[in-house]
């Protein structure tokens, strides 16, 4: 793999004064999609670049599950461009997301190993829904009609997310595993069009939207909305052929007619489709029309706004005190019955450890903060299955929730975080991420030292880091009037023997 050395890191003068420039970058089953905006005084912004690579990274997944090895390397080009565009920008503000084709693949940790070295930045694989939630986002800052109630619709190359909701809040939220490479792997492969294959793509798209079709029709929603490349293609073609503006089921009919009219994706003429597009169009088509009808669809509005907006708008609240992953944690403090003051107290104790070590650790102020903090907050989340062995529980609730704002592998270190604060260490869930286990050390040590739950201040302690790990220090007397928080820390100690970081108890003959 060759970098491109002739070509500059692109330069984003600050436009707006001292405001900053955001990106986001969407790894889809067809395309990856960059945009970069400035950020504006009044929580708005302005895009200020946009940029699309065409990797047909799915094309053939449908049958190997794995990413071969062209589409792999096809990929791999894209994302040395794509660094060309965002190697200026500020870590924190840059987000890429993983969606369909990396969540399924067998080999999809091979591609995101290297991605992320040519990037510079990590790669975060979003859940369907959590792909929904945004692209529903994306879609509806990005759409102004009078309507509050609204379906989005998009159809990527992997899967299809469908979500209805009211303004800017989703309601109901599903992804599909069709999309239009893999409709076309398994319906178009070879380019031949004809009625006959159209029939066995809509009937396999309308098996796997039938068993929801009463969940959205049940739902109000007074303008339906489609975005994504695969929408805008037919709305362009209908455009073109029809001279009509939307959707609609009569002129989806009369493309589908001219296409099997065609007999082939080498047919497809630029007046129909962007030639890059055409070898998946019959694909995506024949989805459309599955959704239209099984939604009962009349017309179908197209958007500009997509994930990468969704992302952007994201993006944005967490740099303005506005991240949705603070709700969803306090969701599930409420749901889940979790005793909010004393993870309160937790959370306190674990962050002033935090502050104690991270100069000498070289923790991230910002996200590795947040996840500690929001661990200590949900250490005891398993409790509301049982007490016994509530870590594990607590592991398996966060891992497989669905927890909006969080992509999959902040919810994998979240869960490993739960799993980690009390009995054995786990050492065998660290491999290969020592930061994880220097947070899962402090998580452990504020939850013994607050263990006694009582609403009183901390155990004057201090923290430090020696060659072994971590020295603990609290006062000789205050230990002996406490002497079950003392039998606490000398069995952690113990615990900790077979962590990265081993804990040493030194006592003081004053307190501070």
């Amino acid at each position: 793999m060759t970098l491109i050395e002739n070509q500059p890191a692109r330069e984003y003068p600050d436009l707006l004064g001292t405001l900053e420039p955001f990106a986001a970058i969407d790894l889809g089953s067809n395309n990856f999609h960059v945009i970069i905006a400035m950020e504006r005084p009044n929580n708005r912004w302005q895009i200020i670049d946009r940029h699309k690579e065409l990797t047909r990274l799915a094309q053939g997944i449908e049958e190997t599950r794995v990413i071969s090895r062209q589409s792999l390397n096809r990929a791999l080009r894209a994302l040395e461009r794509v660094s060309q565009r965002i190697r200026n920008l500020p870590k924190r503000n840059v987000r890429v997301v993983g969606t369909h084709t990396l969540r399924t693949a067998e080999n999809a940790n091979e591609f995101i190993r290297q991605g992320e070295a040519v990037l510079g930045h990590r790669i975060e694989v979003i859940s369907g829904r959590e792909e929904a939630r945004l692209i529903y986002l994306g879609a509806s800052h990005s759409f102004e009609h009078r309507s509050r109630n609204r379906l989005v619709v998009d159809i990527g190359g992997g899967s299809t997310e469908i979500v209805q909701g009211t303004q800017f809040q989703p309601n109901v939220l599903r992804s599909f595993h069709i999309g239009c490479i893999s409709m076309t792997d398994r319906c178009f492969a070879d380019g031949k069009i004809t009625a006959k294959r159209f029939r066995r793509a809509r009937d396999l798209a309308l098996d796997e939207l039938q068993p929801f079709r009463f969940m959205f029709r049940s739902q109000p929603w007074e303008v339906a909305v489609g975005t994504s490349g695969t929408l805008q293609a037919v709305q362009f073609a209908i455009n073109g052929l029809y001279s009509a503006k939307l959707i609609t089921q009569v002129a989806l009919a009369e493309l589908i007619q001219k296409l099997c009219d065609l007999g082939h994706t080498e047919k497809i003429s630029e007046d129909i489709c962007n030639q890059n597009r055409a070898p998946v169009f019959a694909g995506g088509v024949a989805i459309v029309d599955a959704i239209m009808q099984t939604l009962g669809m009349d017309e179908l509005h197209v958007t500009d706004g997509a994930l990468r907006e969704g992302v952007l708008h994201d993006l944005l609240g967490r740099t303005q005190h506005n991240d949705i992953r603070e709700t969803s944690i306090q969701d599930l403090v409420s749901r889940f019955h979790i005793d909010v003051k004393h993870s309160e107290r937790v959370s306190d104790t674990a962050l002033d450890l935090f502050q104690q070590v991270q100069h000498a650790w070289a923790l991230d102020e910002r996200e590795e903060k947040n996840l500690l903090r929001w661990a200590a907050m949900l250490h005891e989340i398993g409790m509301d299955i049982s007490h016994s062995k509530y870590h594990r529980h607590g592991e398996y609730l966060l891992q497989h929730l669905d927890l909006a704002g969080f992509s999959q592998s902040e919810q994998r270190r979240l869960a490993i975080l739960v799993r980690a604060h009390r009995r054995r260490f786990p050492l065998e869930l660290f491999v290969e991420n020592t930061t994880l286990s220097k947070l899962a050390s402090l998580l452990r040590l504020a939850t013994v030292l607050r263990r006694n739950r009582a609403d009183h201040p901390a155990p004057p302690y201090s923290l430090d880091i020696n060659d072994s790990g971590l020295a603990l220090s609290l006062p000789r007397d205050w230990l002996r009037d406490h002497r079950l928080t003392l039998m606490d820390l000398q069995r952690e100690v113990a615990y900790m023997r077979s962590a990265p970081y081993q804990l040493t108890l030194s006592l003081t003959n004053s307190s501070k």
